[in-house]
Protein backbone atom coordinates (compact mmCIF):
# COMPACT_ATOMS: atom_id res chain seq x y z
CA UNK A 1 0.00 0.00 0.00
CA UNK A 2 1.46 3.78 -0.73
CA UNK A 3 1.85 6.47 1.92
CA UNK A 4 -1.13 8.46 0.16
CA UNK A 5 -3.61 5.83 0.83
CA UNK A 6 -2.46 4.73 4.46
CA UNK A 7 -2.64 8.16 5.40
CA UNK A 8 -6.41 8.73 3.96
CA UNK A 9 -7.08 5.23 5.50
CA UNK A 10 -5.79 6.32 8.59
CA UNK A 11 -7.87 9.52 8.32
CA UNK A 12 -11.13 7.77 8.33
CA UNK A 13 -10.10 4.62 10.84
CA UNK A 14 -9.21 7.96 13.20
CA UNK A 15 -12.82 9.24 13.69
CA UNK A 16 -13.33 5.59 15.42
CA UNK A 17 -11.06 7.49 18.01
CA UNK A 18 -13.01 10.71 18.84
CA UNK A 19 -14.61 9.83 22.58
CA UNK A 20 -18.00 10.73 23.77
CA UNK A 21 -19.56 12.89 25.20
CA UNK A 22 -21.12 16.67 25.12
CA UNK A 23 -21.45 19.99 26.74
CA UNK A 24 -24.71 21.97 26.85
CA UNK A 25 -25.27 24.09 23.59
CA UNK A 26 -24.01 27.76 23.46
CA UNK A 27 -26.97 29.74 24.20
CA UNK A 28 -27.79 33.35 23.77
CA UNK A 29 -26.28 35.83 25.88
CA UNK A 30 -28.54 38.34 27.48
CA UNK A 31 -31.56 37.66 25.22
CA UNK A 32 -29.18 38.38 22.16
CA UNK A 33 -27.80 36.11 19.34
CA UNK A 34 -24.40 34.07 19.47
CA UNK A 35 -22.06 32.83 17.19
CA UNK A 36 -19.79 29.65 18.88
CA UNK A 37 -15.98 30.06 17.74
CA UNK A 38 -14.14 27.10 19.28
CA UNK A 39 -10.60 27.88 19.15
CA UNK A 40 -8.26 24.25 19.59
CA UNK A 41 -4.69 26.13 20.88
CA UNK A 42 -1.97 25.10 22.77
CA UNK A 43 0.16 27.06 25.08
CA UNK A 44 1.90 24.70 26.57
CA UNK A 45 4.78 21.78 25.51
CA UNK A 46 7.25 21.38 23.33
CA UNK A 47 4.99 23.12 20.11
CA UNK A 48 4.27 26.10 21.93
CA UNK A 49 7.04 28.38 20.58
CA UNK A 50 4.36 27.79 17.37
CA UNK A 51 0.92 27.43 19.54
CA UNK A 52 1.01 31.03 21.02
CA UNK A 53 1.20 33.42 18.51
CA UNK A 54 -1.17 31.88 16.40
CA UNK A 55 -3.38 31.33 18.93
CA UNK A 56 -2.58 35.15 20.85
CA UNK A 57 -3.61 36.26 16.89
CA UNK A 58 -6.80 34.04 16.23
CA UNK A 59 -8.26 34.86 19.27
CA UNK A 60 -7.43 38.92 19.53
CA UNK A 61 -8.78 39.27 15.93
CA UNK A 62 -12.05 37.91 17.05
CA UNK A 63 -12.39 40.03 20.44
CA UNK A 64 -11.98 42.82 18.15
CA UNK A 65 -14.83 42.25 16.62
CA UNK A 66 -16.85 42.01 19.73
CA UNK A 67 -15.47 45.34 21.01
CA UNK A 68 -14.98 47.26 17.92
CA UNK A 69 -18.64 46.14 16.36
CA UNK A 70 -20.84 44.06 18.91
CA UNK A 71 -19.81 40.26 16.94
CA UNK A 72 -20.82 39.82 13.53
CA UNK A 73 -23.79 40.94 11.73
CA UNK A 74 -25.57 41.93 15.50
CA UNK A 75 -24.49 38.73 16.68
CA UNK A 76 -21.42 38.27 19.39
CA UNK A 77 -19.26 36.00 18.84
CA UNK A 78 -18.23 32.77 21.64
CA UNK A 79 -15.01 32.61 21.85
CA UNK A 80 -13.49 29.47 23.67
CA UNK A 81 -10.21 27.80 23.67
CA UNK A 82 -9.18 24.37 23.68
CA UNK A 83 -5.60 23.37 24.83
CA UNK A 84 -4.96 20.26 22.93
CA UNK A 85 -0.52 20.08 23.50
CA UNK A 86 -0.69 19.37 19.39
CA UNK A 87 -1.34 16.05 20.69
CA UNK A 88 -3.81 14.32 18.59
CA UNK A 89 -6.09 12.60 21.23
CA UNK A 90 -6.48 15.91 22.90
CA UNK A 91 -7.26 17.55 19.92
CA UNK A 92 -10.07 14.86 19.19
CA UNK A 93 -11.51 14.80 22.84
CA UNK A 94 -11.68 18.96 22.49
CA UNK A 95 -13.65 18.08 18.81
CA UNK A 96 -16.37 16.38 21.09
CA UNK A 97 -16.36 18.79 23.78
CA UNK A 98 -17.60 21.49 21.28
CA UNK A 99 -19.83 19.38 18.54
CA UNK A 100 -22.84 19.22 20.38
CA UNK A 101 -22.90 22.95 21.10
CA UNK A 102 -23.26 24.00 17.56
CA UNK A 103 -20.15 25.46 16.95
CA UNK A 104 -20.18 27.34 13.48
CA UNK A 105 -16.47 25.44 12.70
CA UNK A 106 -13.76 23.50 14.02
CA UNK A 107 -10.22 24.35 13.64
CA UNK A 108 -7.78 22.33 14.15
CA UNK A 109 -4.19 23.62 14.05
CA UNK A 110 -2.53 20.29 13.32
CA UNK A 111 -2.37 18.05 10.53
CA UNK A 112 -2.83 14.89 12.93
CA UNK A 113 -6.16 16.37 14.64
CA UNK A 114 -7.40 17.40 10.82
CA UNK A 115 -7.19 14.12 9.39
CA UNK A 116 -9.62 11.71 11.35
CA UNK A 117 -11.90 15.12 11.78
CA UNK A 118 -12.12 14.69 7.87
CA UNK A 119 -14.63 11.85 7.74
CA UNK A 120 -16.97 13.28 10.64
CA UNK A 121 -17.26 16.70 9.07
CA UNK A 122 -19.92 15.68 6.56
CA UNK A 123 -21.93 13.41 9.36
CA UNK A 124 -21.66 15.96 11.86
CA UNK A 125 -21.93 18.97 9.86
CA UNK A 126 -19.57 20.78 10.45
CA UNK A 127 -17.21 22.90 8.56
CA UNK A 128 -13.48 21.95 9.45
CA UNK A 129 -10.91 24.98 8.12
CA UNK A 130 -7.14 23.71 8.07
CA UNK A 131 -6.34 27.08 6.96
CA UNK A 132 -2.81 26.58 4.88
CA UNK A 133 -2.38 22.97 6.51
CA UNK A 134 -3.94 18.93 6.55
CA UNK A 135 -4.30 17.01 3.47
CA UNK A 136 -3.93 18.94 0.15
CA UNK A 137 -6.58 16.92 -1.39
CA UNK A 138 -9.39 18.11 0.74
CA UNK A 139 -9.02 21.33 -1.18
CA UNK A 140 -11.79 19.61 -3.61
CA UNK A 141 -14.77 20.78 -2.29
CA UNK A 142 -16.72 18.49 -4.75
CA UNK A 143 -15.20 15.25 -2.76
CA UNK A 144 -14.78 17.12 0.58
CA UNK A 145 -17.59 19.89 0.88
CA UNK A 146 -17.18 20.29 4.70
CA UNK A 147 -13.17 21.00 4.52
CA UNK A 148 -11.66 24.31 3.32
CA UNK A 149 -7.72 24.66 3.36
CA UNK A 150 -7.24 28.34 1.94
CA UNK A 151 -5.24 30.13 0.82
CA UNK A 152 -2.12 27.69 -0.22
CA UNK A 153 -2.12 23.70 0.10
CA UNK A 154 1.24 21.85 1.33
CA UNK A 155 1.87 20.71 -1.70
CA UNK A 156 1.09 24.20 -3.75
CA UNK A 157 3.79 25.51 -0.69
CA UNK A 158 6.07 22.34 -2.10
CA UNK A 159 5.47 23.57 -5.74
CA UNK A 160 6.49 27.56 -4.99
CA UNK A 161 9.31 26.24 -3.16
CA UNK A 162 10.84 24.05 -6.32
CA UNK A 163 9.36 26.99 -8.51
CA UNK A 164 12.04 29.46 -6.45
CA UNK A 165 14.89 26.83 -6.42
CA UNK A 166 14.79 26.33 -9.89
CA UNK A 167 14.81 30.06 -10.46
CA UNK A 168 17.98 30.72 -8.66
CA UNK A 169 19.56 28.10 -10.88
CA UNK A 170 18.10 29.23 -14.33
CA UNK A 171 14.69 27.32 -14.87
CA UNK A 172 13.53 24.04 -13.91
CA UNK A 173 15.72 21.86 -16.47
CA UNK A 174 19.07 22.95 -14.29
CA UNK A 175 17.06 20.19 -11.39
CA UNK A 176 18.33 17.35 -13.05
CA UNK A 177 20.65 16.06 -11.19
CA UNK A 178 21.02 18.43 -7.97
CA UNK A 179 20.05 16.72 -4.43
CA UNK A 180 17.34 18.39 -2.57
CA UNK A 181 16.97 17.15 1.03
CA UNK A 182 13.85 17.44 2.87
CA UNK A 183 13.87 17.98 6.82
CA UNK A 184 10.60 17.42 8.94
CA UNK A 185 8.48 16.58 11.68
CA UNK A 186 8.19 12.84 11.48
CA UNK A 187 4.10 12.94 11.64
CA UNK A 188 1.38 13.66 9.33
CA UNK A 189 2.45 17.41 8.92
CA UNK A 190 5.39 16.67 7.91
CA UNK A 191 4.69 13.30 5.92
CA UNK A 192 1.85 15.04 3.45
CA UNK A 193 4.30 16.56 1.19
CA UNK A 194 6.12 13.40 0.44
CA UNK A 195 4.10 12.04 -2.36
CA UNK A 196 4.10 15.50 -4.25
CA UNK A 197 8.04 15.93 -3.43
CA UNK A 198 8.75 12.42 -4.84
CA UNK A 199 6.45 13.04 -7.97
CA UNK A 200 8.53 15.88 -8.07
CA UNK A 201 12.04 14.26 -8.18
CA UNK A 202 10.49 11.74 -10.57
CA UNK A 203 9.34 14.24 -13.62
CA UNK A 204 12.31 17.23 -12.86
CA UNK A 205 15.20 14.64 -12.26
CA UNK A 206 16.58 15.58 -8.97
CA UNK A 207 17.96 13.34 -5.83
CA UNK A 208 15.32 13.59 -2.56
CA UNK A 209 17.29 13.02 0.18
CA UNK A 210 14.37 12.36 3.71
CA UNK A 211 15.68 13.35 7.19
CA UNK A 212 12.44 12.83 9.28
CA UNK A 213 12.52 14.34 13.07
CA UNK A 214 10.66 12.42 15.53
CA UNK A 215 8.94 14.72 17.96
CA UNK A 216 10.49 13.64 20.94
CA UNK A 217 13.93 14.49 19.19
CA UNK A 218 13.10 17.91 18.05
CA UNK A 219 15.72 19.53 19.96
CA UNK A 220 18.58 16.57 19.24
CA UNK A 221 18.92 16.74 15.13
CA UNK A 222 22.35 16.23 15.37
CA UNK A 223 22.12 12.84 13.45
CA UNK A 224 20.39 14.64 10.83
CA UNK A 225 22.20 17.49 10.30
CA UNK A 226 25.36 14.78 10.28
CA UNK A 227 23.83 13.15 7.42
CA UNK A 228 23.02 16.71 5.37
CA UNK A 229 27.01 17.24 6.08
CA UNK A 230 27.42 13.98 4.87
CA UNK A 231 25.23 14.28 1.82
CA UNK A 232 25.94 17.52 0.55
CA UNK A 233 22.89 18.21 -0.57
CA UNK A 234 22.12 21.91 -2.65
CA UNK A 235 19.17 23.08 -1.22
CA UNK A 236 17.55 22.17 2.23
CA UNK A 237 13.66 22.31 2.43
CA UNK A 238 12.37 22.15 6.13
CA UNK A 239 7.94 21.30 6.91
CA UNK A 240 8.74 22.19 11.00
CA UNK A 241 7.34 23.10 14.15
CA UNK A 242 7.30 23.96 17.30
CA UNK A 243 11.00 23.06 18.87
CA UNK A 244 11.64 22.09 15.54
CA UNK A 245 12.13 25.06 13.70
CA UNK A 246 15.09 26.60 15.82
CA UNK A 247 17.06 23.84 16.11
CA UNK A 248 17.35 22.76 12.76
CA UNK A 249 18.15 26.53 11.87
CA UNK A 250 20.74 26.17 14.71
CA UNK A 251 22.35 23.10 13.62
CA UNK A 252 22.22 24.28 9.91
CA UNK A 253 24.02 27.72 10.90
CA UNK A 254 26.02 25.14 13.42
CA UNK A 255 27.52 22.88 10.14
CA UNK A 256 27.70 26.22 7.97
CA UNK A 257 24.99 24.88 5.60
CA UNK A 258 24.14 28.05 3.30
CA UNK A 259 21.32 29.80 4.70
CA UNK A 260 19.72 31.14 1.25
CA UNK A 261 19.59 27.56 0.51
CA UNK A 262 17.79 26.56 3.08
CA UNK A 263 13.69 26.92 2.42
CA UNK A 264 10.93 26.26 5.09
CA UNK A 265 6.99 26.32 4.49
CA UNK A 266 5.49 29.16 6.00
CA UNK A 267 5.76 28.43 9.58
CA UNK A 268 9.00 29.56 11.33
CA UNK A 269 8.59 32.25 13.63
CA UNK A 270 10.78 35.46 14.36
CA UNK A 271 11.77 33.75 17.52
CA UNK A 272 12.66 30.43 15.28
CA UNK A 273 15.80 32.43 13.40
CA UNK A 274 16.42 34.75 16.46
CA UNK A 275 17.45 31.68 18.67
CA UNK A 276 20.43 31.10 16.24
CA UNK A 277 22.21 34.23 16.11
CA UNK A 278 23.78 35.85 13.60
CA UNK A 279 24.30 32.49 11.68
CA UNK A 280 20.83 32.55 11.42
CA UNK A 281 20.96 35.62 8.41
CA UNK A 282 19.72 34.18 4.90
CA UNK A 283 17.47 31.53 5.70
CA UNK A 284 14.71 31.75 4.05
CA UNK A 285 10.45 31.05 4.07
CA UNK A 286 7.18 31.43 2.21
CA UNK A 287 4.55 33.88 3.31
CA UNK A 288 1.23 34.70 1.85
CA UNK A 289 0.39 38.12 4.04
CA UNK A 290 1.99 40.91 5.78
CA UNK A 291 4.28 41.25 8.53
CA UNK A 292 4.41 43.91 10.86
CA UNK A 293 1.60 46.37 12.41
CA UNK A 294 1.32 48.90 9.91
CA UNK A 295 -2.21 47.94 8.89
CA UNK A 296 -5.39 49.32 9.77
CA UNK A 297 -6.98 45.95 11.38
CA UNK A 298 -3.40 45.59 13.63
CA UNK A 299 -4.04 49.10 14.73
CA UNK A 300 -7.78 48.35 15.64
CA UNK A 301 -6.58 45.18 17.58
CA UNK A 302 -4.24 47.37 19.00
CA UNK A 303 -7.18 50.28 20.61
CA UNK A 304 -9.78 47.46 20.92
CA UNK A 305 -8.02 44.81 22.37
CA UNK A 306 -4.42 45.52 23.38
CA UNK A 307 -4.89 48.57 24.62
CA UNK A 308 -7.60 47.47 27.39
CA UNK A 309 -5.57 44.96 28.38
CA UNK A 310 -7.90 41.57 26.90
CA UNK A 311 -4.53 40.38 25.05
CA UNK A 312 -2.47 37.83 26.01
CA UNK A 313 0.24 38.71 23.30
CA UNK A 314 3.59 39.85 24.64
CA UNK A 315 4.81 43.65 24.78
CA UNK A 316 5.97 43.75 20.89
CA UNK A 317 5.22 40.24 19.57
CA UNK A 318 1.63 41.57 17.84
CA UNK A 319 2.33 41.90 14.08
CA UNK A 320 5.01 39.00 14.19
CA UNK A 321 4.47 36.84 11.37
CA UNK A 322 2.77 33.79 13.50
CA UNK A 323 0.63 36.14 15.52
CA UNK A 324 -0.34 37.87 11.75
CA UNK A 325 -1.17 34.45 10.68
CA UNK A 326 -3.88 34.23 13.46
CA UNK A 327 -5.15 37.44 12.45
CA UNK A 328 -5.93 35.92 8.84
CA UNK A 329 -7.43 32.64 10.18
CA UNK A 330 -9.68 34.35 12.60
CA UNK A 331 -10.20 36.66 9.36
CA UNK A 332 -11.53 33.43 7.32
CA UNK A 333 -13.70 32.84 10.15
CA UNK A 334 -15.89 36.07 10.62
CA UNK A 335 -16.18 36.43 6.46
CA UNK A 336 -17.56 33.05 6.85
CA UNK A 337 -19.85 33.91 9.79
CA UNK A 338 -21.03 37.43 7.77
CA UNK A 339 -21.45 35.35 4.16
CA UNK A 340 -23.83 32.66 6.27
CA UNK A 341 -25.65 35.56 7.51
CA UNK A 342 -25.87 37.24 4.04
CA UNK A 343 -27.26 33.72 2.54
CA UNK A 344 -29.88 32.83 5.40
CA UNK A 345 -31.00 36.09 6.88
CA UNK A 346 -30.25 34.89 10.74
CA UNK A 347 -27.95 36.64 13.19
CA UNK A 348 -27.06 33.18 14.99
CA UNK A 349 -25.77 30.44 11.88
CA UNK A 350 -25.23 27.09 12.24
CA UNK A 351 -22.27 25.24 10.33
CA UNK A 352 -24.00 24.19 7.90
CA UNK A 353 -24.69 27.92 7.33
CA UNK A 354 -21.19 28.71 7.52
CA UNK A 355 -20.22 26.08 5.01
CA UNK A 356 -21.71 28.08 2.32
CA UNK A 357 -20.56 31.21 3.77
CA UNK A 358 -17.07 29.87 3.44
CA UNK A 359 -17.56 29.40 0.10
CA UNK A 360 -18.84 32.78 -0.82
CA UNK A 361 -15.73 33.93 0.10
CA UNK A 362 -14.41 37.14 -2.23
CA UNK A 363 -11.43 39.17 -0.89
CA UNK A 364 -11.62 41.55 -3.69
CA UNK A 365 -8.90 44.81 -3.41
CA UNK A 366 -11.99 46.44 -2.45
CA UNK A 367 -12.99 43.89 0.55
CA UNK A 368 -9.59 43.52 1.88
CA UNK A 369 -9.60 47.45 2.17
CA UNK A 370 -13.15 47.68 3.99
CA UNK A 371 -11.12 44.94 6.34
CA UNK A 372 -8.46 47.36 6.92
CA UNK A 373 -6.28 44.62 5.09
CA UNK A 374 -4.89 46.85 1.78
CA UNK A 375 -1.60 45.64 1.18
CA UNK A 376 -1.74 42.83 3.90
CA UNK A 377 -2.32 40.05 1.42
CA UNK A 378 -3.60 39.09 -1.66
CA UNK A 379 -7.54 38.64 -3.11
CA UNK A 380 -8.75 35.16 -2.44
CA UNK A 381 -11.94 33.61 -3.72
CA UNK A 382 -13.39 29.93 -2.81
CA UNK A 383 -16.27 28.28 -4.73
CA UNK A 384 -18.37 25.27 -4.43
CA UNK A 385 -15.36 23.15 -6.61
CA UNK A 386 -12.48 24.69 -4.91
CA UNK A 387 -11.76 25.19 -0.77
CA UNK A 388 -8.41 26.52 -1.12
CA UNK A 389 -7.64 29.43 -4.25
CA UNK A 390 -4.35 28.07 -4.41
CA UNK A 391 -3.10 31.66 -4.07
CA UNK A 392 0.51 32.78 -4.70
CA UNK A 393 2.79 33.26 -2.21
CA UNK A 394 6.51 35.20 -1.99
CA UNK A 395 10.00 34.08 -0.59
CA UNK A 396 11.22 36.22 2.70
CA UNK A 397 14.42 36.34 4.14
CA UNK A 398 16.23 36.93 8.00
CA UNK A 399 18.07 39.75 7.95
CA UNK A 400 19.61 38.78 11.25
CA UNK A 401 16.57 41.10 13.04
CA UNK A 402 13.23 40.40 10.61
CA UNK A 403 12.25 38.50 7.70
CA UNK A 404 12.14 40.57 4.49
CA UNK A 405 10.19 40.04 1.24
CA UNK A 406 12.85 39.50 -1.28
CA UNK A 407 10.93 38.92 -4.73
CA UNK A 408 7.32 38.99 -6.17
CA UNK A 409 4.50 36.35 -5.68
CA UNK A 410 5.21 32.68 -6.66
CA UNK A 411 1.88 30.80 -8.08
CA UNK A 412 1.56 27.49 -7.44
CA UNK A 413 2.84 25.17 -10.60
CA UNK A 414 -1.05 24.02 -10.90
CA UNK A 415 0.00 21.97 -13.94
CA UNK A 416 2.34 19.91 -11.52
CA UNK A 417 -0.01 19.68 -8.51
CA UNK A 418 -3.39 19.32 -9.84
CA UNK A 419 -3.45 16.12 -11.26
CA UNK A 420 -1.90 14.76 -8.05
CA UNK A 421 -4.18 16.04 -5.77
CA UNK A 422 -7.21 14.86 -7.82
CA UNK A 423 -5.73 11.58 -7.93
CA UNK A 424 -5.45 11.41 -4.28
CA UNK A 425 -9.17 12.82 -3.95
CA UNK A 426 -9.93 10.07 -5.98
CA UNK A 427 -8.17 7.43 -4.10
CA UNK A 428 -10.17 8.65 -0.86
CA UNK A 429 -13.01 8.26 -2.08
CA UNK A 430 -12.21 4.58 -2.99
CA UNK A 431 -10.55 3.25 0.02
CA UNK A 432 -13.30 4.50 1.51
CA UNK A 433 -16.46 2.59 0.84
CA UNK A 434 -19.57 4.47 1.30
CA UNK A 435 -17.61 8.03 0.88
CA UNK A 436 -20.88 10.76 0.98
CA UNK A 437 -21.49 12.36 -2.37
CA UNK A 438 -21.97 16.23 -2.02
CA UNK A 439 -25.04 16.71 -1.30
CA UNK A 440 -26.03 20.59 -0.71
CA UNK A 441 -26.17 22.82 -3.84
CA UNK A 442 -23.39 25.12 -4.86
CA UNK A 443 -23.80 28.67 -4.56
CA UNK A 444 -22.78 30.77 -7.98
CA UNK A 445 -22.61 33.95 -5.57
Amino acid sequence: MGYMSKVLLSAASGAAMLLGGQLAPVQAQDGKDANFVPLFTYRTGPFSGSGIPIANGMRDYLEMLNQRDGGIGGAKIVIEECETGYDTKKGLECYEAVKGRNPVMVNPWSTGITLPLIPRAAVDRIPVLSMAYGLSASADGQTFPWIFNPPNTYWDGLSVIIKHIADELGGLDKLKGKKIGYIYLDAGFGKEPIPMFEQFAKDLGFELKLYPVAATDMQNQSSQWLGVRRDKPDYMVMYGWGALNPTAIKEAARINYPMDRFVSIWWPSEDDARSAGPGAKGFRELNWHGVGTDFPVLKDIQKHVIDKGLSKVAKGKEGEVLYNRGVYNSMLIAEGIRNAQKLTGKKAVTGEDVRRGLEAINLTPERLKELGMEGFTDPLKLSCADHNGHGAAFVQEWDGQKYVKIGGPIKPMEDKVGPVAAAAAKDYVEKNAGWPKRTEACDSK
